[in-house]
């Protein structure tokens, strides 16, 4: 079983033109054609904590939004949401709660396709390396604690290639490097990131850049095409 996982941080929807444009991103989305993508900014910050993407736009665009918001305005938790494609079922969710330094969280849901079960977590990392460090351990405890093959996805926030904050995901894990995805106009750092448990293999991966991607937020999408 082959599935498209993707990460895309969304700016709340802001692009580099300085507007609020969610129907751009969901053009973005369906450039990616991705099965899974975890989503980071999906929410505004203040109020009541709006979703950027109205659950009618995804529905019309043929998304489901796993639920994992707190919120009844919200998609996501501390912004970070999960997306699956029609034929993946949505089995279970859960909110997990990491170390902050910043309103940090992650999300995790668990999925079934095929017969098959997966979990997909999606997070949005701090900018200190030392809370990147420790929130690392705490998804991977709550990974490991899912007992079913895992992907982690999102904007992890670690400028390193190998070192800095990976290196706390250890041997059970896979820490692909799909390529530079922010700032989205002139990429040089790679900060957005998707991570396997060894049940999966990666048959793909890369980084969505398009003319559309590179105006509609400050990070592209990264993906990779994991099969179990």
């Amino acid at each position: 079983m082959q599935i498209k996982f993707a990460t895309y941080n969304i700016h709340k929807g802001v692009g580099l033109d300085r507007r609020r444009d969610p129907e751009r991103i969901m053009a973005v989305l369906h450039e990616l054609n991705a099965d899974v993508v975890a989503l980071q900014e999906a929410d505004r910050r203040f109020g009541r904590r709006e979703a950027v993407l109205s659950r009618s736009l995804l529905d019309e665009h043929h998304w489901r939004a796993a639920p994992v918001a707190n919120r009844g305005d919200s998609l996501g938790w501390h912004g970070n949401a999960l997306l699956v494609r029609p034929g993946i079922e949505v089995l279970d969710t859960a909110r997990i709660t990491i170390s902050t330094i910043e309103p940090r969280g992650a999300v995790c849901a668990r999925l079934r396709k095929d017969g098959r079960e997966f979990v997909a977590m999606g997070m949005h990392l701090d900018l200190s390396g030392l809370a990147r460090k420790r929130q690392i351990r705490e998804v991977c405890t709550a990974a490991q604690a899912e007992r079913a093959p895992c992907v982690l996805m999102g904007d992890l926030n670690e400028w390193s290639r190998e070192a800095g904050a990976f290196r706390s995901f250890g041997k059970e894990w896979c820490v692909l490097a799909p390529g530079r995805s922010f700032p989205s106009r002139r990429p040089v750092a790679m900060l957005d990131r998707i991570v396997h448990s060894s049940e999966w293999g990666a048959a793909e991966m890369g980084v969505h850049h398009s003319a559309l991607a590179a105006r509609a937020s400050d990070h592209l999408p990264a993906w990779a095409c994991l099969e179990l």
